[in-house]
């Protein structure tokens, strides 16, 4: 995954950059405002357990143009040794940190916006974290991306007063969550996808093919489903680009695209074609993109219906003609939904 600035490389960190982590950790506490205190020996560890926090959630590194190691952070799921605020459904983020010598280049927000995506590829419900009263820099960082101030922890004796934080990532925690599709669930949002456009719509060989190739989709891009928080069953999907690609000519530099929205026939009128639409954005807002697009087919008047009620606007002057071998030609329409700072 890549993430602004554009020299910046976000990924999970590799087994052998487990000491490196560990030193950047320390050196960027060092040099906090909480670096004069004595750091006891159950934080050092905490620190250089990159493998621990690796096997809790994910272990975020950021990399410059160089390949130098400059950045980490740490997203943990609730319920493991080293997570400490997350309820159950949430994740949190944990041990920040930016390289001294890299400070000012974006990197923390970055990192901070790559662990929001990948809390909501687990479908968490929040990111959440806490972090020291003093740390006014953090603080200011974590308002600006939207985190929500929940608390603040009074510390005793030694201990440094903490302020928590939260993100909310989904729209209906209670009855859907929105999350990336498991490998296991292939075939049922084939079928899923099917069954939704072809309620709907007449398919042609060649569209129909492409509806169900879920596997091969998931492989380039990414496929997310919405599920029943109370029965499991799967509701929706749609498709979104990784970040820096995206799926179709539609897509101008900075712009993010979508794909295969479709929401079971048996689960319409709950608002799930809105909530895939609305999650869509927020990933679109996450990468900083400047607009997110999709084409539609004329016929699909419920596809437009919902893109306008979500606040989408044709986009007349990028809406493309197909011509097929028998010369016969679709005229597709385009949406975008600009997206501001």
């Amino acid at each position: 995954m890549t993430f602004a600035p554009s020299s910046l490389t976000i990924r999970p960190a590799l087994d052998s950059e487990a000491a490196a982590i560990g030193q950047l950790t320390e050196s960027a506490f060092l040099v906090g405002p909480y670096g004069h205190l004595p750091v006891s020996a159950e934080r050092r560890a905490f620190s250089l357990d990159a493998a621990g926090r690796a096997a809790s959630g994910t272990l975020l590194v950021a990399l410059n143009a160089d390949g130098a190691l400059v950045g980490t952070a740490s997203v943990l799921r609730a319920g493991t040794p080293y997570a400490r605020r997350a309820n159950a459904g949430e994740a949190e983020i944990r041990l920040l940190a930016v390289a001294p010598e890299a400070r000012g280049a974006g990197i923390g927000d970055a990192l901070m916006r790559a662990s929001l995506e990948v809390a909501l590829e687990w479908g968490a419900t929040a990111l959440v974290l806490d972090t020291g009263e003093l740390n006014l820099t953090a603080q200011r960082l974590y308002e600006r991306l939207g985190f929500e101030r929940e608390a603040v922890i009074d510390g005793t004796g030694r201990a440094a007063s903490l302020v928590v934080y939260r993100y909310p990532l989904q729209q209906s925690p209670d009855e859907v969550l929105v999350r990336l599709m498991h490998d296991d669930e292939v075939d049922a949002v084939a079928s899923l996808s099917e069954r939704a456009y072809s309620h709907d719509y007449t398919l042609n060989d060649s569209y129909r093919a492409s509806i169900v190739d879920v596997a091969g989709r998931a492989a380039e891009h990414q496929v997310w489903v919405a599920v029943d928080t109370q029965t499991g069953a799967l509701l929706g999907t749609v498709s979104t680009p990784r970040d820096g690609a995206t799926m179709t000519d539609l897509a101008q530099p900075g712009e993010m695209d979508f794909r295969l929205l479709a929401v079971s026939p048996d689960a319409r009128r709950r608002g799930l074609g809105e909530l895939l639409s609305r999650h869509v954005l927020l990933l679109g807002r996450l990468r900083q993109v400047s607009q997110v697009v999709m084409n539609s087919g004329p016929e699909m008047l419920g596809a437009h219906k919902l893109y306008a009620q979500v606040g989408f606007d044709r986009l007349l002057d990028r809406e493309p003609v197909m011509t097929f071998p028998n010369g016969n030609q679709l005229k597709l329409l385009s949406f975008g939904y600009a997206l501001t700072a």
